[in-house]
């Protein structure tokens, strides 16, 4: 009995420690690592820009695959130097209401629930650097920063906000509080963080720390890449992969290499938290409207540059209207809904991808998903590379591998890929064909064609 005992109490003791090694290695929350993020902009994706109107798009997004909505800032926008005639979503006159133009507070919350519904999770774009310069808070002393004469001060060409002096302990609690409000009444699941590197890491570190004793699956999401390293270490799950972007933009207009994205990639694992998610992306809401939409930044290389954000680490962004082909600069401070082309391939596209990424736990967000290897080739043009782990399946543990090879360039290439170990059967993403893959496989790729191929 006293042996049978023992043995009792070592197993519950390894079964202890099994489960607390799985919660120290789940630095985020579960639904995070197989998922995919869509930015919504509720002005310009439908022609009503509602709330409403927005609900009704729920039932595609979840079609598609789309895990989080990132949804554009929602309270109402100042009138004191606003910006055009609707204004700027990040010129927010007052964090814990509504803007009338999307909508009623009943109206956001049905949204929510029809998402929560649907297994979706919703986080809101936080701004925390700056208010509006008719905000209430403007009426405290010491909230924000003012030069010499007393005046409100902005930042860049940000003529329409006014920046917080985080020096300020009222300030600080009043900002908790608000970011408690959307958690705790209205029941968000997370926030996206404007300039976060603008604001005091510190503040971040206590106020994710506080909302996490009630809500430890919160995900959050910092618009920065300077600072990941320290925001990434207890506040934020993801950051932006701002450098990442600019390569493929590069690659795409011919200006950078496929040896830049292997270098950026070498230097990524030395900077950044080994645990930190990088958002990989190839348009959002700055790109479009002031860079250009992603076909007039990266041409014929868009679908190419697509696929390659979900094969690499990270987690990949959907931005409003890229589901429908949307191919025009979308006005920042005006009404401007998306070109909507309910028979754009690149829905189909979306979908096998966030398929791909779901059942393959070789692309799973770090520290969950396999590292990247390079795969050596015999063109510089080519960018081929392999991403393995193993499951279990009948009893047994068998290798679940994904293979991306991408020509890079908008010219006919010959390519000879070493795949050495990562040989084998193979299914295509698109075509959903077989393929074997020799330890050499020979290819004749096309300008910007590519091949995923997963086991």
């Amino acid at each position: 009995m006293k042996k049978i005992t023992l043995f009792v109490l070592a197993m519950l003791t390894l079964v202890s420690c099994t489960k607390q090694e799985q919660t120290e290695q789940a630095k985020h929350p579960a639904f995070a690592y197989d998922a995919t993020i869509y930015e919504l902009n509720t002005r310009q994706l439908t022609p009503e820009g509602t709330f409403a109107a927005a609900e009704a798009e729920l039932p595609k997004l979840k079609e598609m695959g789309v895990d989080i909505i990132w949804i554009m800032p929602l309270q109402p926008i100042g009138k004191l130097t606003r910006k055009g005639t609707l204004g700027s979503y990040y010129s927010i006159i007052d964090y814990c209401a509504f803007n009338p133009e999307f909508g009623t507070r009943e109206d956001f919350e049905h949204f929510l629930q029809q998402a929560h519904k649907l297994g979706m999770k919703v986080i809101l774009d936080w701004v925390a650097n700056h208010t509006a310069p008719d905000s209430e808070w403007t009426q405290n002393e010491g909230w924000h920063y003012r030069d010499a004469d007393g005046n409100l001060m902005v930042q860049y060409d940000w003529t329409d906000i006014s920046k917080l002096n985080y020096e300020n302990e009222d300030m600080r609690a009043a900002m908790k509080e608000a970011m408690h409000w959307w958690m705790d009444e209205i029941g968000i699941d997370g926030f996206r963080c404007d300039v976060a590197g603008e604001v005091p890491t510190d503040f971040w570190n206590d106020a994710m720390a506080e909302l996490r004793l009630t809500h430890p699956d919160m995900f959050t999401l910092a618009e920065d890449e300077d600072k990941a390293f320290e925001l990434c270490e207890s506040a934020f799950d993801m950051y932006y992969g701002w450098t990442l972007h600019h390569l493929m933009n590069g690659v795409a207009q011919g200006s950078n290499s496929v040896q830049d994205l292997w270098d950026y990639f070498a230097k990524a694992d030395t900077t950044v938290e080994d645990y930190a998610i990088r958002m990989n992306f190839i348009s959002n809401h700055d790109e479009n409207s002031w860079s250009g939409d992603e076909y007039e930044r990266m041409g014929n290389a868009v679908e190419m540059m697509t696929a390659f954000t979900y094969v690499i680490p990270g987690m990949p962004l959907i931005y409003t209207g890229q589901e429908y082909g949307n191919h025009h600069r979308l006005e920042f401070f005006e009404k401007d809904c998306i070109d909507r082309d309910d028979n754009s391939p690149m829905r189909e596209l979306y979908s096998k991808l966030n398929g791909l990424r779901e059942k393959n736990p070789a692309l799973f967000s770090p520290e969950k998903g396999a590292k990247m290897v390079r795969l050596d080739t015999d063109n510089e043009h080519i960018f081929a590379m392999a991403r393995e782990t193993t499951v279990r399946k009948r009893f047994k543990n068998v290798p679940n591998t994904v293979i991306g090879i991408f020509n890079m360039s908008g010219e006919e290439q010959d390519v000879v890929v070493n795949a050495n170990i990562f040989a084998g059967a193979y299914k295509d993403l698109r075509a959903g064909l077989g393929w074997e893959v020799d330890e050499q496989l020979t290819l004749h790729m096309k300008p910007w064609e590519y091949f995923v191929l997963y086991r």
